[in-house]
């Protein structure tokens, strides 16, 4: 491809050089630069790209694109371009190098703190009803039909984003199901995405060491939905969710439906019958009712399931595709997962990292408890009063919710573990005495299983399906589904 080509239609000044040559690669890491390539100089939470150009020349790049002044007396036949936001401009250049690959599939985006992963899954799981090809990028990784690859970000950096839509439109997927965290939308990692339709789940304080306050939470996740072309799909009992939809109804000239368990909503719920394994209720859609299934209790699911049905719903899907597309998810790895159950004990995997999500988890738990609601939980959060906060709100729903804690580490990172614990503890003593402190996350789910009486049932909060344990700057292979298995034949046998 030609250099004008990528970067046609972008606002630049060229600094120096020319930019009428050919283009073999793209790269924001000058570790990764070719000859041939386009290097964009992107400033991280840790690092300036800006810094490395040097590197990247001598890797081989022959176009730099920049957004503040550099030493160019080294750069000789390089062609140098200005612009006034690198990540902006990065992102136009992949979506423009890869050829403009989100235009070519029909491509959901799902916004919100919680419900993005079960939705993604519940979404494949009806369309592999129909038989569609489709490819999902999120929390759990990125699939293209069968194939898995690993992606460190909930939603990956534009470059990696618009290569792997690339990829999906080689193996011919019709749809792309992608989680769209808040970072990539302020961060630029969608821009120039082609967005067919967004959904919209919730909001609950999380993120905020980068958004700073709610407001600025809730504009980032507004984003996506003004990046659509044919259907918003929001969830309205949610208060953020009802702002959006209203504001949405006077300014965007799409679609818009509203799901919710009020009839308020354009898709809602009724009938609804909760057990300990499954749930049933009636949506009531603009096309009729349909009776569904959903093989994840709790009312979280009830929630997320509908917004499948909108969506469904507007692409014209027909009604017993839902139904049987959406009682066809077994389950989605490490959301409410049950990882041990025999007559007497169950134990519950949870991915509930916010105070509304462990909160749903327990609630959803304490209706079929018949002896005690334990809960292993640790606070991964940013240093500070962002982070105090979220520490502080978590211990007080554990403690108000479970009958008793086993507080402790969750991908502590490079802050002190023991610090973090004690400001949950801070909390959760206000409300409640009966909770132990165990460091190491591994001993505390074990000392948790030896504590289980008949009829206990015991959650394991905050990280779900992750199979690691972030400690410093190591990351620790951790997979607490093995952990407990693991354990409970130890105990079982000594029993």
């Amino acid at each position: 491809m030609r250099l004008l080509s990528c970067v046609q239609g972008l606002e630049y000044k060229i600094i120096k050089g020319d930019i009428d040559n050919d283009v073999t690669g793209v790269a924001f890491d000058s570790r990764e630069v070719k000859p041939g390539y386009i290097f964009v100089a992107v400033k991280g939470f840790k690092v300036d790209g800006h810094d490395y150009v040097k590197k990247a020349i001598e890797n081989g790049a022959s176009t730099v694109i920049i957004s503040r002044p550099i030493d160019i007396d080294y750069i000789t036949h390089q062609a140098i371009i200005e612009v006034a936001d690198t990540r902006v401009a990065l992102a136009y250049i992949a979506s423009r190098y890869y050829g403009e690959p989100t235009k070519k599939m029909n491509v959901i985006g799902i916004t919100g703190t919680n419900g993005k992963t079960s939705i993604s899954y519940f979404i494949k799981s009806l369309l592999d009803t129909l038989s569609a090809k489709t490819g999902v990028i999120g929390t759990m990784g990125t699939w293209i039909g069968n194939q898995k690859i690993d992606t460190p970000n909930t939603t990956p950096e534009s470059l990696t984003l618009q290569q792997i839509a690339s990829q999906m439109v080689e193996a011919d997927v019709e749809y792309c199901i992608m989680e769209v965290s808040s970072h990539a939308l302020d961060l630029h990692r969608v821009s120039f995405c082609h967005f067919d339709s967004g959904i919209f789940t919730n909001l609950t304080p999380d993120h905020l060491e980068l958004h700073k306050d709610m407001t600025q939470y809730y504009r980032a996740k507004e984003k996506l939905f003004y990046m659509t072309e044919k259907t918003n799909i929001i969830n309205i009992d949610d208060l953020y969710g009802k702002k959006m939809y209203d504001t949405l109804q006077e300014k965007s000239d799409v679609q818009c439906l509203s799901y919710g368990l009020k009839s308020n909503a354009d898709v809602w719920a009724k009938d609804i019958e909760y057990t300990a394994e499954y749930s049933l209720y009636t949506a009531v859609t603009p096309q009729g009712e349909i009776p569904i299934r959903v093989n994840i209790p709790g009312e979280i699911y009830i929630y997320n399931t509908l917004a499948v049905v909108a969506w469904a719903i507007s692409e014209g899907i027909e009604q017993k595709v839902i139904s049987s597309g959406i009682e066809a998810l077994k389950g989605v790895k490490g959301r409410f997962e049950t990882v041990y159950q025999d007559n007497d004990y169950k134990v519950v995997v949870d991915f509930a990292h916010t105070e509304d999500g462990l909160e749903k988890a327990l609630d959803t738990l304490r209706q079929f408890v018949k002896g005690r609601l334990l809960l292993v939980f640790g606070v991964y959060a940013a240093p500070g009063l962002i982070g105090l906060d979220k520490r502080t709100a978590m211990g007080k729903v554990a403690a108000q919710k479970s009958d008793f804690a086993f507080i402790t580490s969750d991908n502590p990172k490079e802050q002190d573990p023991v610090q973090i614990i004690e400001d949950v503890v801070t909390s959760f003593k206000q409300y409640s005495k009966n909770y132990v402190t165990v460091v190491d996350r591994k001993v505390a789910i074990e000392e948790a299983l030896e504590s289980m009486k008949p009829g206990d049932v015991l959650l394991i909060a905050g990280k779900g399906h992750e199979t690691s344990q972030v400690v410093g700057k190591e990351d620790i292979p951790f997979n607490e589904a093995e952990i407990v298995k693991s354990k409970m034949k130890v105990i079982r046998k000594d029993k």
